[in-house]
């Protein structure tokens, strides 16, 4: 086999095509939440919560299309606590009557059941609910370039923090996109997409400050290079087996929890690019170098011999 069939794929060859799609879909994502906004769920909105207690465990399917058929358009059917307690809530205004109203209709369907209770969620609630959700990722990105910053470089923390934002961004714009509904598990899947891709991209910064420090040949851009393939196995495979739950998940969790699975599949999907081209891009951008990885040298230590790593044979072919 020649060495160039043995040359190692060259991630950062594709580093200015990666900016390219990462730009476009930023971009994208944030003229369609401009154009045609998010679809609210009613934990944001409000509307009314009817809770009911079933004689026997009841098909959700079966209590959609009662509440369907009897004119409801928005709302949302899930089990509550047990398989006979269900909890239903419309996007309807402050009424009184509602509880009755639905529980007159699932009987009509032959349904046995009990009207435990009916309270009217203000759409104020919903407004307090964006902000702080809001203000929670805010945080959350401004404690990881804390963190990052003081445990590496500031520079590594700008490129920890720039990809965990261009995570939220796209999977905010699929949403806007097909208008699946944004409610509180989506916002919960959310924050755990800064988790993940936070785990991701700190096991990729961690090599490529170790190599910065070991590997005496060889820029910034090979440097990045090689510790991308000393880590995408990890990646790959940390991802793959995430990606099989989020899928089960999906497909066998139920409709309460479609729109969580979805979130977090985008999630892993896009933040596992990010942590490859992304972060490294905005390092190769904000010129990293051996000099800002230094560790402060300790007394006596002047003139002592250094234990250097050999460079991997392919570094040079590159």
């Amino acid at each position: 086999m020649s060495d160039q069939e043995k040359k190692p794929f060259d991630f950062m060859g594709l580093r200015k095509a990666a900016s390219v799609l990462s730009i476009a879909l930023v971009i994208a994502s944030i003229l369609l939440l401009a154009v045609r906004g998010l679809n609210l769920g009613l934990d944001f909105t409000g509307g009314t919560s009817v809770e009911f207690e079933y004689t026997e465990a009841p098909a959700l399917e079966d209590v959609r299309t009662t509440l369907t058929e009897a004119g409801y358009e928005q709302f949302v059917v899930q089990n509550f606590g047990s398989d006979t307690t269900v909890l239903v809530r419309l996007a309807e205004a402050d009424n009184d009557k509602v509880g009755l109203e639905v529980a007159e209709a699932l009987k009509a369907s032959g349904a046995e059941l009990e009207l435990i209770s009916s309270e009217f969620i203000g759409s104020q609630v919903g407004e307090e609910l964006r902000e702080d959700g809001g203000l929670g990722m805010l945080l959350a990105l401004a404690v990881v370039l804390i963190y990052v910053g003081m445990r590496f470089q500031f520079k590594f923390g700008i490129a920890s923090v720039v990809p965990l934002a261009h995570d939220v961004i796209i999977v905010l714009g699929v949403f806007a996109l097909f208008q699946w509904t944004f409610d509180l598990s989506v916002l919960a899947a959310l924050l755990a997409v800064i988790g993940y891709s936070l785990n991701d991209t700190i096991v990729v910064a961690d090599r490529i400050r170790e190599n910065f420090r070991k590997m005496r040949e060889g820029d910034s851009w090979h440097i990045i290079n090689a510790s991308i393939h000393q880590t995408i196995r990890r990646t790959i495979n940390t991802s793959g087996t995430t990606l099989v739950v989020l899928l089960a998940l999906y497909l066998f969790g139920g409709e309460a929890i479609n729109n969580f699975s979805l979130a977090l599949i985008i999630g892993v999907v896009v933040g596992t690019y990010s942590s490859i081209y992304v972060a490294a891009n905005m390092l190769l951008a904000l010129h990293i170098s051996r000099e800002d990885l230094q560790l402060p040298q300790k007394e006596g230590a002047v003139g002592e011999e250094v234990e250097e790593e050999e460079p991997p044979e392919w570094l040079n072919r590159m």
